[in-house]
């Protein structure tokens, strides 16, 4: 009996990286999650990644940099979260975009693989219904796919060809969730929020809580979303 191959997937314990870590265990792999902890103002989500990892039998590592430091994101800095305003790429990248952290987080899930001997790595990115971050670009996927096999030595002495999956790309978020709830993935046990409260309450109207409410609505799928009084 062959061994699956290994997959490092990036995971927030979010709706969309729960789906990505589902769909890479649909496509064969035997994911491993990768959770990083930056300074973000919704570190609870990083509760979220271990109930749900634990669900889904994924091993997790979690990983510590401080983003802090850099700041110029309202996720990292003294910025307010915006709440109830304009969704979608039309409306320009918002301060919730937190600069260079995909590709921050690549480069450790990258890093990650090459321990694991693994090929394979899965971000949850979407450019279709997203908030319009240019890290979440096909461009930029391939661009640091394209990076990847110039800068490991899995791929210069190895010989290995690294893959960059995101299978989430041209998905609506209604679509994104019918193929979870498709897999089993526990969304009951996700966690989008930009701006929780202390007891992890969503407060329903920054961006994530609303594309996510949308989703859901949209997938006609009931919503287990637990909000803030």
């Amino acid at each position: 009996m062959s061994q699956q191959p290994k997959a490092v997937v990036l995971f927030s314990g979010g709706l969309d990286s729960s789906t990505c870590l589902a769909i890479a265990r649909a496509e064969g792999f035997a994911p491993h999650a990768l959770a990083v902890r930056y300074g973000q103002r919704h570190a609870f989500e990083l509760e979220a990644a271990k109930r749900v990892a634990a669900a889904l039998g994924v091993p997790l590592r979690t990983v510590d940099i401080d983003l802090r430091a850099i700041g110029g994101s309202a996720l990292t800095a003294d910025i307010e979260v915006p709440k109830d305003g304009p969704l979608g790429a039309g409306a320009g990248i918002p301060v919730t975009y937190v600069p260079a952290r995909n590709t921050v987080m690549l480069s450790l899930a990258l890093g990650f693989a090459e321990v694991l001997q693994a090929r394979d790595i899965y971000i949850g990115v979407n450019s279709l219904d997203y908030s319009g971050y240019p890290d979440c670009r096909p461009q930029f996927v391939e661009a640091f796919e394209r990076l990847a096999n110039l800068a490991t030595a899995a791929a210069t002495d190895g010989g290995q060809r690294l893959r960059i999956h995101a299978p989430l790309q041209t998905l609506t978020k209604a679509e994104i969730i019918a193929r979870g709830t498709a897999l089993g993935v526990p969304y009951a046990l996700t966690h989008s929020c930009y701006d929780p409260a202390p007891d992890g309450g969503a407060c329903g109207h920054c961006d994530s809580c609303r594309l996510r409410a949308q989703g859901f609505a949209a997938a006609n799928v009931p919503d287990p979303t637990v909000y803030a009084r």
